[in-house]
């Protein structure tokens, strides 16, 4: 039987990445997986826009795993995992800020992977493709009309937005978890410093 417990933080701050850690002290397993995305010509995206995206996509992660880095290296062993995306590797037209965001998150988990080299600690990045959430479907909605019922939309936004998918539809969270699940294993021992794609195809590369 699971034991469930949670806490109420905002990460993309010091100090609720401290509340999180003052409620679980020590974690075996972290997942980063804190976003915001949305559409704005590049030319029109602000400072302070720019300032949110870096504060929430990138630096609630690099706090939440500079805490816990410790003790999981003290311990010998631990995962740490980033969500970034696809858009890390292909910047989006319409979302460039969120692309910097994600690609930061790359150098970020191969940098803290050389940190705890040697000691039992893996750090990956999870590249995920255009993924079915309730704020995908806000952005769909918003890149080709509210006018369409779900599955015709879904087809119209990968077909006209998301044409490298080899998939040809959205990912399901699940499909995402599943690469998160092995990640978080001790099957995935050998396993760090990498970003692995669970993109359907999106990303037009042999290698990662």
């Amino acid at each position: 039987k699971a034991d469930v417990r949670g806490v109420t933080a905002d990460v993309a701050t010091a100090e609720g990445a401290r509340t999180v850690l003052e409620r679980f002290p020590e974690v075996d397993i972290l997942v980063n997986n804190l976003g915001v995305f949305g559409a704005c010509p590049v030319l029109e995206i602000d400072d302070a826009e720019w300032r949110r995206y870096f504060e929430i996509n990138v630096l609630s992660g690099v706090r939440l795993a500079r805490l816990y880095l410790p003790g999981m290296t003290a311990r010998g062993w631990g995962r740490v995992q980033f969500i970034s995306s696809d858009s890390a590797v292909i910047i989006p037209e319409e979302m460039v800020h969120y692309g910097m965001s994600k690609t930061a998150l790359l150098a970020v988990s191969r940098g803290y992977a050389k940190a705890v080299a040697g000691t039992g600690v893996t750090v990956n990045t999870v590249l995920a493709g255009p993924t079915h959430t309730e704020g995908v479907e806000d952005f769909v909605a918003e890149m080709v009309g509210d006018d369409l019922p779900w599955e015709d939309a879904q087809r119209r936004f990968m077909a006209e937005h998301r044409p490298n998918s080899l998939l040809k539809r959205l990912i399901e969270p699940a499909e995402i978890a599943d690469m998160v699940v092995y990640l978080s294993s001790p099957r995935a021992s050998a396993t760090t410093g990498g970003a692995l794609r669970v993109d359907g195809g999106y990303v037009d590369a042999i290698l990662p």
